[in-house]
């Protein structure tokens, strides 16, 4: 009898799903246009070429020198050459440029008088990612501009290059990243941010067929195709979007790891991962409605915890350095064992036994949302619509 219902049930959300283009845009033109929209804005893997300028005071043969080390630096780019530092900061409130950099008047001279001329470079970190990138690019030809300074003095009083070298750097550093050996933003960015809209786009989709059903009053017609069982009805209400995400989740594996070659210890597991996910992100969708059973309400609490975790996940920052009442939400969520399970097993190519913990927290979500179906039985025989 059970059995009947499921497949009643099954059938009668596939009419639904192909009856209406919500269903479509949601589950299908949505993710997919994002994910291509993601991999292609971090294709090259690192913003290159970040528009800055330079305020030349000095008009020197070392400062032309230093002009020409910052228009070599492949991360910013010298677009505009100013006379003064209000012009150039008018510029950088205007947004035409990110920094800028500032070579004093009579800056050889002081160099040459053996006097500590200051170099100075001002970048705007209201844009994180390229205020970072100009901060860098400038530090770095401006490190190397007072290491060559001192350089040319020490060889001026009799050193050799050898001696001057060990006294400018008398350690150097070998560095091996680990995971992302390129420094990629594409790599760590474009699949995380993947999980993260795919985990936002079930939740919400996962309320609309719901909380249709209450609003429409079709729901208890809903729960007798289901012979009446709750579980049955919720089980073969899903099922058809278990396989329709499933489809899609795999898909954007495929595009990112196959295609792109995104670095994967093991796309097996990260397959068994995503279809976990899959399941997980249902169930959290199957929470809330169950919680709030009002269309209204229940969009809200999953359009704003699925925003929210593109930052509580520990995407943009780590969740080991969160106040604690705030990193606990980072556990409360799908998103954030998914991010995890890939960066063990893709990133960093662990053993699928240091993700294990990960992989069983995912199967927690829907269990916890089949608690409570009697509250959501009841809401669906008797279903009161409150806009």
């Amino acid at each position: 009898m059970a059995n009947l219902g499921f497949w009643s049930t099954v059938r009668r959300e596939v009419r639904r799903m192909t009856s209406r283009k919500m269903y479509f845009a949601g589950m299908v033109f949505v993710p997919i246009a994002m994910l291509f929209f993601f991999v292609s804005l971090l294709s090259p893997g690192l913003p290159l070429k970040v528009p800055t300028a330079i305020v030349d005071l000095d008009h020197s043969s070392m400062s032309r020198r230093i002009t020409r080390s910052l228009e070599a630096t492949e991360l910013i780019d010298i677009s505009r050459h100013l006379e003064s530092y209000d012009k150039a900061m008018e510029q950088v409130r205007r947004g035409d440029i990110f920094g800028f950099f500032v070579i004093p008047a009579d800056f050889e001279k002081d160099v040459m008088a053996g006097k500590r001329p200051t170099l100075e470079y001002y970048n705007n970190l209201t844009y994180f990612v390229p205020g970072t990138l100009t901060f860098k690019g400038f530090k770095t030809v401006a490190v190397t501009t007072s290491g060559g300074v001192v350089k040319t003095m020490l060889t001026s009083v009799g050193a050799d290059d050898a001696t001057a070298m060990a006294m400018i750097q008398p350690m150097t550093f070998d560095t091996h990243p680990i995971g992302n050996p390129w420094l990629s933003y594409s790599i760590y960015l474009g699949p995380t941010f993947t999980i993260c809209l795919l985990g936002l786009m079930m939740f919400l989709m996962t309320v609309f067929s719901i909380t249709m059903e209450i609003k429409n009053g079709t729901s208890p017609e809903w729960l007798a195709t289901a012979r009446g069982h709750m579980t049955v009805a919720v089980t073969g209400k899903l099922f058809p979007h278990f396989i329709v995400w499933s489809v899609i989740g795999q898909f954007c594996l495929a595009i990112l790891f196959c295609y792109n070659h995104f670095p994967c210890g093991s796309i097996f597991w990260l397959a068994v991962g995503m279809e976990l996910f899959v399941i997980a992100s249902l169930g959290f969708g199957l929470f809330v409605t169950t919680v709030v059973p009002n269309p209204r309400l229940a969009f809200i609490m999953c359009a704003l915890i699925g925003i929210l975790t593109f930052s509580f996940a520990g995407l943009s920052f780590p969740v080991q350095q969160m106040y604690g009442p705030i990193a606990i939400f980072s556990y409360l969520v799908p998103q954030r064992y998914m991010i995890l399970i890939y960066f063990f097993v893709g990133l960093d190519g662990f053993p699928i036994y240091y993700s294990r913990l990960y992989f069983a927290a995912l199967l927690i979500f829907p269990l916890v949302a089949g608690t409570l179906l009697r509250r959501l039985r009841k809401a669906c025989l008797k279903p009161v619509y409150v806009p």
